[in-house]
């Protein structure tokens, strides 16, 4: 099984500057409804409270087989688990001018655990933005003409 959710509203408008894998705190029904490809990680954003890291507006939806003990919100908050190395360092560059927290994919680790890819991020000016869609385009000529697929 492979679970691959991205966020490509992330890779379009920040500009990577360095990455992390992190942990994240689920809930039983929550980690269903991700195998069952229920998520998504477009509009969530990470911030930093009293030390810990969340992802906010990561929408996880309902799992339908769920008791009454199942997740009735499915865009709550929930704790991101790094080591506290990395938390230091990622709060160091988010008090840096236009530095930001953004996630960037949920997949399946090796030993059947769900991770987080975090990126720390500078936000794209627009014409930056132009130049991606610019690249995009010109792959996707070039794969055309090769006869191979976007």
């Amino acid at each position: 099984m492979s679970i691959n959710i991205k966020n490509k509203r992330a890779t379009f408008n920040y500009e990577i500057v360095d990455q992390f894998t992190a942990g994240i705190q689920l809930m039983g029904s929550e980690v269903k409804s991700i195998r069952a490809g229920k998520a998504s990680m477009s509009e969530s954003y990470c911030y930093i409270k009293k030390g810990e890291l969340f992802i906010k507006n990561m929408h996880i939806a309902e799992y339908k087989q769920a008791s009454y003990t199942g997740h009735k919100d499915p865009i709550r908050e929930r704790k991101l688990l790094l080591n506290k190395k990395e938390l230091s360092k990622i709060e160091k560059k988010i008090k840096e001018k236009g530095m930001a927290v953004v996630p960037i994919k949920m997949f399946l680790s090796a030993r059947g655990l769900l991770k987080v890819e975090i990126g720390l991020a500078k936000g794209k000016k627009i014409h930056d933005k132009r130049d991606s869609i610019k690249d995009r385009d010109a792959k996707r000529q070039l794969n055309r003409f090769k006869g191979g697929r976007a």
